[in-house]
Parts: structure tokens; sequence; C-alpha cells
């Protein structure tokens, strides 16, 4: 009598989840999706501080998947996916609207395609609910994967600790406004991207002189914020800092960060100007700018009161305010194995930012390995690890290492690559991380071929 395929419960919607669920479906998997997300409230809320609709794999924080460089740690990664059937980066070439050298699209127009696609699936079941049931469907053997995000509810979280006895770490992160592109005074501001990448002009610039730099700092120290979590100390993630904090750090600090003029000639002076807010386009339509950079904490007035100084905004509309949330996660190299199992419980694995892994590109990367490795679960094989050689292998083996005295959150960079010499000189670095990669993803892909199912599935 043939063994009977365990069932598999996804738990979170966002990109981890949503690339995990379609992969196993490709290979023609049935998998049980839950998401929470369903109808806003009675004032038009959903159920976390920093989403605006109910779609799957909605981006919450910008619309940028970043470079498209394969010299770049995000270009690499990227390529990597593409090797491995990575779905939503399809799904996101269609969708793709002007950018410079990043993987930029209209956010809106993304999540309902994702969302159309996993609905239109047969083989996934879609919970518009809470999941209440972790540690009894571990106790029956289900394969169960959470990605359920940063913004875990209060309730999952309790059922987590219960299985796997982690605290709960955090830090704080925030959105950046959008603006009605109608509103941007093109007298002042200027079509141009940095070095004249991409179209040459895929960005909006907003150029400062100093002394509109020094009040709009100075505005920015003044303002005021939102207060935190009751309790908690203001813990921040260092690559996508709140443009107040970076205020705060030095006067010259955002002008070698978000507002770096180098690149851009304004062509009414002909020079770079002191400063630069750039904006980047949010749809396809050009209706809404996104302010690029400016993740922020401050109360929705100052931000209409303090971004107004900006040169060209002064008569802005918002679309829609930053917002400061509170991100949690696991402690991934006390908890979690590469393979993205959970220590001592083999059936459960996590994916997505609730690891640590800090990133639109981290969450489908380990979304997609998961997925994979469901699937390999399925058939009673092991889940095993990337490469180490590979991007996506160097990650998570960063992930949980144990030597990590202090685990904070971080996204994909070749500072993650364990194997490299301590000295090797730049264009010879460049060369072998690209030679090793190009190594493992032949690896990846014989890999890939030795899953059930797929040969037979992915014809269709």
């Amino acid at each position: 009598m043939l063994a009977l395929t365990p069932e598999i419960v996804i738990v979170g919607g966002g990109l981890a989840g949503s690339e995990a669920a379609l992969q196993l479906a490709a290979r023609g998997l049935a998998v049980e999706l839950w998401e929470q997300r369903s109808a806003p409230d009675a004032e038009g809320h959903f159920s976390t501080p920093a989403h605006c609709s109910a779609d799957l794999a909605e981006l919450v924080c910008s619309n940028s998947f970043k470079s498209t460089d394969p010299e770049r740690a995000p270009g690499l990664l990227k390529e990597e996916l593409g090797h491995l059937g990575c779905q939503l980066l399809q799904i996101a070439a269609e969708y793709q609207i002007p950018g410079g050298a990043a993987l930029v699209v209209d956010r809106e127009q993304f999540a309902a395609a994702v969302t159309r696609r996993v609905e239109s699936e047969p083989l996934i079941t879609l919970r518009r609910e809470h999941y209440p049931r972790l540690p009894d469907d571990l106790a029956a053997g289900k394969l169960v994967l959470v990605a359920s995000g940063p913004l875990t509810s209060d309730a999952l979280w309790e059922q987590l600790a219960s299985v796997i006895g982690t605290q709960q770490l955090y830090f704080y992160d925030a959105t950046s406004p959008v603006l009605e592109a109608g509103s941007v005074d093109m007298e002042v501001a200027f079509a141009l991207s940095r070095y004249g990448k991409g179209d040459g002009e895929d960005y909006i610039n907003c150029p400062f002189d100093r002394e509109q730099y020094i009040a709009f700092r100075e505005a920015l120290l003044a303002a005021e914020v939102y207060p935190l979590h009751g309790g908690d100390s203001y813990k921040l993630f260092e690559g996508c800092l709140p443009i107040e904090e970076l205020a705060a750090r030095g006067e010259d600090t955002m002008r070698f960060g978000p507002l770096k003029p180098r690149g851009l000639t304004d062509p009414r002076t002909g020079r770079e100007p002191y400063a630069a807010v750039q904006l980047r386009w949010e749809d396809a339509f050009r209706h809404a700018l996104g302010l690029v950079g400016f993740q922020t904490r401050l109360r929705f007035g100052e931000q209409q009161r303090v971004f107004s100084l900006i040169p060209g905004l002064q008569n802005a509309k918002f679309m829609r305010y930053g917002r400061m949330h509170r991100n949690c996660y696991v402690e991934a190299p006390k908890v979690m194995l590469p393979t993205l199992q959970v220590q001592g419980r083999p059936n459960l694995l996590l994916a997505g930012q609730i690891t640590g892994l800090e990133g639109y590109l981290s969450g489908v990367a380990t979304g997609l390995w998961a997925g994979l490795n469901l699937a390999r679960m399925t058939a009673g094989q092991e889940a095993t690890a990337p490469p180490e050689t590979s991007c996506l292998g160097s990650m998570l083996r960063f992930m949980t290492n144990p030597a990590h005295k202090k685990y904070a959150p971080t996204g994909f960079q070749f500072g993650m690559l364990g194997w490299l010499p301590e000295r090797i000189r730049p264009r010879e670095k460049s060369a072998l991380i690209r030679r090793k990669a190009e190594e493992a993803w032949a690896e990846m892909e014989a890999q890939l071929a030795d899953i059930p199912l797929l040969q037979s599935t992915l014809a269709h």
C-alpha cells in the first residue's frame, strides 16, 4: 500500500508564502494557504499597521526589488532565483515600471496579479482567516511552513513559542509617503536617473541648495513623532533607517545616503545640487510617486509640514503617509537549520522576514527554497540546504550560524559569502563570485530534477 502524502499547510500569504505555494502547485502538490487579511474593518483599516489591501504579496515598504546588476548582490541573487524557476520574479517582470537599474514594479498590479495566480490555482486552497492550529497540525504529522512575516499576530506568536520555545525579537521599520504626481512642481523638480541609468529619466529629483537643506534638516529634527509600543526601546534596522534618524546622525548623513546628489546634474544649472530627494514612480499610469529612502515615524501632520519644505513639493498632495511599525522575528541561529526547518521539528519550516532575513528578495528566495524542500519531504526525501557557494546557500548559512553574538536583521550581501578569501583584489573577487555561483546553479538545477513530480507537472 502506498503511503499517504502528508498534508501541506502554509501560514502567511506574503512574498514567501505565495512563492512557496506556487512552487508546490507547479509540482502537482496540494497546499492549504492561510492569510488573515481579508476585508477592511469599519474604519477601512486592515489587520496590520502596514498593509493597505487584502491582496497577497503586497509590497508595503517600497515598490523596488533592488538592483538587476549581477555585479551587485541583489542582482546576482535575482539571476540565481531565475535559474530556480522563481514564480514571483516572473510576475514582477510582467509589471515592471521604469526604475533605473532596479527592478521596480507597479505594486498594486503586482499584488493583484499574484492574488489572481494563487486564487486560480486549483491545487491551492486559500483560507482567508486566522490560523489557530499550529500545535495540532504538527502533532498530526502535517508539513507546516510559517511565513507570516514581521507583522505576525500575537496569537500566532503564542502558538509558535509554545512549539519551539522561541522568544520574540523585534525592530522598528517604516514605510515612505506616496504623493500625487500632478502635485509635484516640475518648474523646480527635474526628471533624471542617477548616471543616466535605465531610460535616463526614470526618477523625479527635487534639488536643494545648502540653505534649503539645512532648514529642512532642522525641521526634521524638531518634528513630532509617534510614540513606540509600550516599554520598547527604539531598535532599528540599519539598512533602512527613518529619514529623521539619518538627520539626527549628522549634518551630512542624509547627503551621503538617500539625498546624495552624485550622478544628478540639474539641467537648469548644469551642476550637481547640494542634495536631492528622488521620487520613484509607483504605478504604470504615473499617477503616484514615492519618496525614495523616506521611511518615517513623523506624525501625519508633521509629514505634510516638513516634507513641503523639499523644493518642488511645496504643494504636494499625500496619497499615503509614511508609517512606523514594529517587526518581529525569531533568533534563527538558535532555532533554525539551513534547510529552513526548525531544530527538533523537521515538519515545521520558517521562511520570509520572520527568520530575520530582511527585504523582498530574501522573502521570495526563502519561500522558493521552502517550497522545494516541502516537495522533497512529501516524497519521503530529506530536506536539503542550497550549495554553500550559491547566494541562497550563503544567506541561509549566515542566518543559522551559531557564532552570531547578536542576531540582527539583514538582507543578502556579498559579505555573507563565508568561503571568500580574506584578501582578494576587487576584480578577482567579482570574477570568483560569478564562477562559483554558476557552478552552484548547475548543482541546484540537478537537485531540482530529483524532486518528484517535477517533470510531469511543469510540462502542463
